[in-house]
């Protein structure tokens, strides 16, 4: 699991002669500048606002400055997949639960910077403004809530002395281990958590990083090796260290599964029930790099430094185990030298992954405390699973590497379209529309499935009309423009039909082994987006066929009369439409 960054943006505090004032500034460096930048400047906004805080204010004041710096900041907080699709909920007011509650966060923590102490005649207003995001976050996570099964059946006897210990070597937590129907092992809060509390605070002796194996015997040896990484190295130290009865992380090598179960430990079943996805091919991948690498380094090190490498401890079995362990559990950390580095961190490993997290921000350790803290970004109840986010992860990556396809609709889960992206000449102001690589998703997930956009991507459906016709300028009703709105849908409609042929029939993953059962799952995903695509072409190239009888019946009104089209359906051809042609 990777750390959560802060979208970019300036957290700047302004003051001018009327007082203090907040500033959202788009960074240059964000490599999405120009397109967030379009955005901005469609919105009517630069890339640098400064808001000021009013001496008074009324609700409405509040709520009007609440939405401005919203509309700014979501558009900050995008990332590439929720810029690229592009898909704005008009009736929620915005463009993803991660882009929502990030830019909540974000406004907060602006909000919070604020020199409460120095604001004397604009505090009310401070305190009105902190309480409204409060309350934005609050509606946030009451949506989003999702109540958590306990297994109480189940006695998490060796992760509550895992716990006992990391407490009696200074670690903090407001969380119990208990099993969770459906996700294995997670961790649930022992009392109310509000927004800012720190749910969990590790302290950075008993973090497992590279500097363990600069202080262990095998260091003599790999840190002559050539292009051995820290990563590598920790990979190494940890096949040997869970076997060490002595060892001071004991409790925490107690706690970890015989079997990680994860996509690289999939069987031949599951491999063969994947065929015709791209997940067979990032698992092959996969396999074939970590084997590659442990040839590099087995049966070498073993034969030449068997004290340091004994044979029973670094077989391929184990290695593969420990892949997955650093893979799935993992976390890169800014310690406080100021350097990311990759890190297992005991009892956080508990904390599963959610589409609608809890805890967004981590990673970085507090140089005051010298402790990694993980502060809830929403609220959390007592008895409700405390979750964060491993990252904008895609399902085939979950499955690859963590082991589980997520809960609910994720956005992240899409297909890569093979494209070769070539110059295309663009008219048009290209900042939107020059992408170099192209996706889908389930078109369900789309908000506008009216003509020129049929719940499709506007960046793909754009670059193959420029490859149609180079020239066209603008999306409007003309015969020429709907002649490439068809070519464009049949040769989408084609290709994902291609791809529904390779995906083969449905499986039956009932009463099979865990990973058939998340290979067939994966698989009837891929089934359904691919299906949705098909349609969304359908029927897209219907809504051009009815535009066309639309202009026939202009034709026929305006030449031969009324007559004549008195037993049509005027709800399926409303008449205000005609003006369009």
């Amino acid at each position: 699991m990777e750390s959560a960054e802060l979208c970019s943006s300036d957290k700047t505090v302004g003051t001018d002669d009327d007082g203090y004032s907040i500033v959202l500034e788009l960074h240059r460096d964000d490599p999405l500048f120009d397109k967030k930048k379009k955005l901005l400047h469609d919105k009517g906004f630069g890339v640098k606002k400064q808001i000021p805080l009013q001496s008074s204010s009324s609700p409405d004041l509040i709520s009007k400055t609440l939405e401005t710096m919203l509309q700014i900041g979501r558009i900050i907080c995008l990332d590439e997949v929720e810029l690229y699709f592009g898909e704005f909920d008009t009736q929620s007011g915005s463009y993803s639960t991660r882009n929502e509650l990030e830019t909540l966060n974000l406004l907060f923590s602006l909000v919070e910077s604020l020199p409460a102490s120095q604001m004397h005649e604009q505090l009310n207003v401070w305190k009105d403004l902190q309480s409204a995001i409060i309350n934005k976050i609050h509606e946030f996570g009451n949506q989003n809530k999702v109540d958590a099964k306990i297994d109480r059946n189940y006695i998490c006897e060796k992760e509550k002395f895992l716990v006992q210990w990391g407490e009696r070597n200074g670690a903090r937590t407001k969380l119990e281990i208990a099993y969770v129907e459906g996700a294995g092992r997670g961790a649930i809060a022992v009392e109310d958590l509000n927004i800012g509390d720190i749910a969990l605070e590790i302290p950075v002796s008993i973090i497992i990083s590279e500097e363990l194996v600069y202080k262990s015997d095998m260091y003599i040896i790999l840190g002559k090796m050539d292009g051995t990484s820290s990563e590598t190295m920790l990979l190494l130290w940890s096949m040997k260290e869970k076997h060490n009865c002595e060892s001071k992380f004991k409790n925490y090598f107690d706690t970890l599964p015989a079997e990680f179960n994860t996509g690289l430990s999939f069987g031949v079943h599951a491999i063969m029930a994947l065929e015709g996805t791209l997940l067979l091919e990032e698992i092959m991948q996969a396999k074939e790099h970590l084997r590659m690498q442990y040839d590099e380094l087995f049966p070498a090190l073993c034969n030449d430094y068997p004290d340091i490498f004994p044979p029973e401890f670094y077989t391929w079995e184990q290695f593969l185990w420990a892949c997955e362990l650093w893979y799935s559990n993992s976390m890169k950390v800014m310690l406080a030298d100021g350097k990311l580095r990759t890190c297992l961190i005991p009892i956080a490993g508990f904390l599963n992954h959610s589409l609608n997290p809890h805890i967004v921000r981590y990673g970085k350790v507090d140089s005051a405390t010298n402790t990694l803290k993980f502060p809830l970004s929403r609220s959390c109840s007592a008895g409700e699973e405390c979750c964060l986010s491993y990252g904008n992860y895609s399902t085939s990556h979950l499955i690859t590497f963590y082991g589980f396809s997520p809960q609910g609709e994720n956005p992240y889960g899409v297909i890569p379209i093979d494209i070769d992206v070539g110059q295309v000449d663009c008219i048009e102001d290209c900042s939107m529309s020059n992408w170099t690589t192209h996706m889908v998703w389930g078109t369900w997930l789309s908000n506008n499935h009216n003509i020129f956009h049929y719940g499709l991507p506007s960046p793909l459906l754009d670059y193959l009309r420029r490859v149609c016709n180079p020239t066209q300028q603008e999306k409007t009703l003309v015969p020429a423009n709907l002649e490439i709105e068809l070519e464009v849908l049949e040769d989408l409609e084609s290709t994902f039909r291609g791809m529904l042929e390779n995906l083969g029939d449905t499986l039956d993953g009932e009463n099979t082994r865990w990973d058939v059962k998340l290979a067939v799952e994966f698989k009837d995903l891929q089934r359904r987006i691919v299906s949705s695509i098909i349609t969304s072409c359908s029927a897209g190239r219907n809504i051009k066929l009815s535009h066309d009888g639309k202009r026939l019946i202009k034709f026929i009104i305006c030449n031969i009369g009324w007559s004549c089209v008195t037993g049509l359906d005027f709800a399926v051809y409303p008449v205000q439409h005609f003006d369009n042609f």
